[in-house]
C-alpha cells in the first residue's frame, strides 16, 4: 500500500516542483553552454584545431537532443525523479572526469558523448513532462518559464565561466559544472514527487472529478518508437520537426557555441563577449515567458512566423555591424527576446496534434530535431571558420534558414490528428 506523503502549500506545491526543475534545467543548460567558453582556452592549451573542438560540441548537442524522446519514455516508465537524479549524477561524473583529459578523443567522450546523453534528460522534454503532469491551467506560461531557464542557463552563466576560464583555465570550468550538478542530486530527490496524486494532490487548476493524466506503460524503446512512427505519418510532425531543426541551427548551435569566438575574432575580450550573451539570456527570460502567455491566447503558428522571421533578420544583420557596444547591445536585446520563444507555441501545437499522453514523447522527437540542427550549426560554423577564416557565411546562411522557418510555420495545420494517439 502506497503511503501518501503530503507536502505544504496544497495545489500550489506544483510551483515548488516547477522551481526545482527550473534550477535543474539551468544547470543542464549551463553545462551545454560551457564548450562555448572553453573553445579558446582548450585551443591555447592543447593546440587542437577549431573544427576538432567544435566536433565535440556538435556531438554533445546532437546527443542532447536525441536523448530527449527516450528520456521522456523512461520518465513515464521508471519515474521522473529516478531519471533526473541519474542524469545529474552522470553529468557530474562525466564533466569531472574531463578535468584529466589530454587527448581530443577524451574531450569527445566526456563532453560529447556522456555529457550529451546525461544533459539530454535534463532538457525541454523534462519541462514538458512536468508541465503536463502538474498543471492543467497556465500550461503555456509555465512551459515558457521552464523553457526560458534552458536558454537563460545557456547564456547567463557565461560571464562567470569565462572569468573562471581566464583565472584557472578550462579545468576550473569543468570542476565547477561537476560540483553544481552533484549538489542538485539531493534537492531533486527530496522535492520532486513523481505525480501530484503521490502527495494527495491534483494537478494545479484541475477540478474535482477531472481525469488524472497518465502516461503509456510498457517497453521504453517501443513507446518511444511507436510515438515516432505514428506522429511521422502526419504533416504536422514534419513541419514542427523542420522548424525546430532551424530553431536549433540559429540559436545554441551557432550563437551559443561560436558567438564568443566570433567576438574574439573581432577583437572583443572573452568576458565582455560572454557578458553580451548573458544580456541575451536575461532578455530571453522575458521574451520566452511572454511567449508562453501569448501562446495561451493567440494562434501559435502566427507567433512562430513572427519569431523566426525576426530571428533570421537579426542574424543577417549581425556580421555587418561594427561590433561596438552600441550595435551589439541592440542585437543582444532584439535577438535575446526571441532566443527560444519558439518553444511554447511548438509545445502547444504538439499537444493539439498528438494529445496530452503522447505529446511529451513526440515533442522529444521534435526537440531531437532542434538539437540535430544545433549540432549541424556547431560543426558547420567551426568548419567555415577553419576553411574561410571568418564566420560571415555561417551567419548569413543561418539567417536565411530563419526566414524559411517563418514560412513553414504558416503551413502547420491546427486540426487535431485522428490517429489520436487517443487510442493510447
Amino acid at each position: 500500500m502506497n503511503i501518501v506523503r503530503r507536502r505544504p502549500f496544497g495545489q500550489n506545491y506544483a510551483f515548488v516542483v516547477a522551481g526545482v526543475i527550473f534550477v535543474c534545467l539551468l544547470a543542464g543548460a549551463g553545462l551545454r553552454a560551457a564548450p562555448g567558453v572553453m573553445i579558446l582556452p582548450i585551443e591555447s592549451a592543447f593546440g587542437w584545431s577549431r573544427d576538432t573542438i567544435s566536433l565535440a560540441a556538435a556531438i554533445g548537442i546532437f546527443l542532447y537532443g536525441l536523448t530527449g524522446p527516450f528520456a521522456a519514455a523512461l520518465m513515464q516508465s521508471f519515474g521522473v525523479r529516478r531519471v533526473l537524479v541519474g542524469a545529474l549524477l552522470l553529468m557530474a561524473a562525466s564533466t569531472g572526469a574531463s578535468a584529466f583529459m589530454t587527448q581530443p578523443w577524451q574531450y569527445i567522450a566526456t563532453w560529447g558523448v556522456l555529457s550529451g546523453v546525461s544533459s539530454g534528460a535534463v532538457a525541454m522534454v523534462l519541462g514538458a513532462t512536468i508541465v503536463n503532469r502538474w498543471f492543467v491551467t497556465n500550461r503555456g506560461l509555465m512551459m515558457g518559464l521552464l523553457t526560458a531557464s534552458t536558454a537563460t542557463g545557456t547564456l547567463i552563466f557565461l560571464p562567470g565561466m569565462a572569468a573562471l576560464a581566464q583565472w584557472g583555465g578550462w579545468q576550473a570550468v569543468v570542476i565547477t559544472v561537476a560540483i553544481v550538478s552533484a549538489a542538485l542530486v539531493p534537492v531533486a530527490w527530496l522535492f520532486v514527487p513523481e505525480r501530484p496524486q503521490d502527495i494527495g494532490l491534483r494537478p494545479y487548476g484541475a477540478a474535482e472529478g477531472d481525469p488524472l493524466p497518465s502516461g503509456p506503460q510498457g517497453n521504453v524503446l517501443a513507446n518511444a518508437f511507436n510515438a515516432l512512427f505514428e506522429a511521422a505519418r502526419t504533416k504536422t510532425f514534419w513541419y514542427l520537426f523542420a522548424t525546430f531543426f532551424i530553431c536549433g541551427f540559429t540559436t545554441n548551435g551557432l550563437v551559443g557555441t561560436h558567438m564568443i569566438a566570433f567576438c574574439g575574432d573581432m577583437g572583443m575580450p572573452e568576458i565582455q563577449a560572454a557578458s553580451l550573451l548573458a544580456v541575451m539570456g536575461l532578455f530571453d527570460l522575458v521574451g520566452t515567458t511572454a511567449s508562453g502567455w501569448l501562446t495561451d491566447r493567440f494562434d501559435p503558428r502566427k507567433l512562430l512566423f513572427v519569431y523566426y522571421g525576426l530571428r533570421g533578420i537579426s542574424l543577417m544583420f549581425l556580421p555587418f555591424t561594427d561590433f561596438n557596444i552600441y550595435s551589439l547591445s541592440i542585437f543582444a536585446v532584439f535577438y535575446g527576446l526571441d532566443w527560444i520563444a519558439t518553444v511554447p507555441p511548438t509545445v502547444r501545437l504538439a499537444n493539439e496534434a498528438f494529445g496530452d499522453r503522447k505529446a511529451p514523447i513526440v515533442f522529444g522527437w521534435i526537440a531531437a530535431g532542434h538539437q540535430l540542427g544545433a549540432a549541424s550549426a556547431a560543426y558547420f560554423a567551426g568548419y567555415m571558420r577553419t576553411a574561410q577564416g571568418n564566420y560571415l557565411d555561417a551567419f548569413l546562411i543561418a539567417g536565411a534558414t530563419g526566414i524559411l522557418a517563418a514560412l513553414l510555420s504558416l503551413m502547420i495545420g491546427r486540426r487535431k490528428q485522428q490517429l489520436e494517439l487517443a487510442t493510447a
